[in-house]
């Protein structure tokens, strides 16, 4: 007779932690557990180093669900860039340093004259407003969150609407939209373990991350749009490790994570505009970007 293992599972995404309790037998149970804790192990591939620094010296950055663990690293690395940074958020007060690359600062308050943080929310067409109102928003980053059971099962397709939309009425082109490994045409890129919860308890939140790409590639045909779905998010320092997945993903760092997407919007050249590329540090091909002077629109050093 197989023996019954109750299994209680906690798992953290940019959206919810999630524990989901599963009755196993104990051999499909070692199995399941051997390959979820292997789905993101090293595939023993070399990687190239992505640069740390913005294009665009001096850029307005927008990062909408401000107060997000990956939305916090696009705060704190434009920060570090030189950028000025509005962020929208339900709660400023929990917009703090990240754990990733903000060392033994991390989850003290934002001190830096060049941060605005609004508190508001992403459905209310009068906040968002107040976003692009007296700001010259340069790009956007829109990295939501929260349990559909607070923010309700469509908040990220009619928030993106509404951001799509004041970006349109107010000429401001580059936007990076983060969703998730397994969204829209990428659902065999995700682990098998991760399928499992995208087919049960993280189901209404994936039924509106497809929502949400599907209004930035409708409605977005006048934007320079990049769709960012990351594998297995962790909260560990940059590894500057950014690699394009075309098969399965592994995971990476919600840090790396944040430098792709403020590489999505002001990168020049990016290369992934118009398009949704999976994200991971294990495998795949190295995003490197130009790290030239003339590339970030300096000078060049006279001979």
């Amino acid at each position: 007779s197989s023996y019954i293992l109750l299994l209680r599972i906690s798992f953290i995404h940019p959206l919810a932690t999630i524990t989901i309790t599963m009755r196993l037998s104990f051999a499909v149970s070692l199995a399941f557990l051997w390959s979820s804790a292997h789905a993101f192990a090293p595939l023993g591939v070399n990687h190239h180093k992505a640069p740390t620094t913005s294009t665009q010296l001096d850029a307005t950055i927008a990062v909408i669900g401000a107060s997000g663990l990956t939305a916090q690293e696009c705060v704190y690395q434009a920060l570090a860039n030189g950028d000025n940074v509005v962020g929208l958020t339900r709660n400023p007060s929990n917009c703090v340093i990240p754990a990733g690359s903000g060392g033994d600062q991390a989850g003290k308050p934002f001190d830096n004259d060049k941060l605005t943080l609004l508190a508001g929310d992403v459905t209310n067409p009068d906040d968002v407003a107040k976003v692009f109102g007296d700001n010259e928003i340069d790009g956007v980053i829109i990295a939501l969150g929260g349990k559909t059971s607070d923010v309700g099962d469509t908040m990220l397709r009619d928030g993106t609407n509404l951001i799509v939309q004041a970006m349109k009425d107010k000429g401001v082109k580059r936007l990076a939209v983060v969703t998730s490994i397994g969204a829209g045409d990428s659902e065999n890129q995700a682990p098998f373990f991760f399928k499992v919860l995208m087919w049960t308890a993280m189901k209404k939140i994936f039924e509106d991350k497809n929502r949400q790409e599907q209004v930035v590639m409708a409605q977005g045909n006048d934007l320079e749009w990049c769709i960012v779905r990351p594998g297995g998010l962790t909260v560990d320092p940059p590894t500057g490790v950014i690699n394009v997945i075309e098969g399965e993903a592994g995971s990476i760092a919600r840090a790396d994570v944040a430098q792709f997407c403020l590489d999505a919007v002001t990168v020049q050249d990016f290369p992934y505009l118009g398009k949704a590329p999976c994200i991971s540090s294990v495998g795949g091909t190295s995003w490197v970007k130009d790290r030239s002077a003339k590339a970030r629109g300096e000078a060049e050093a006279e001979a």
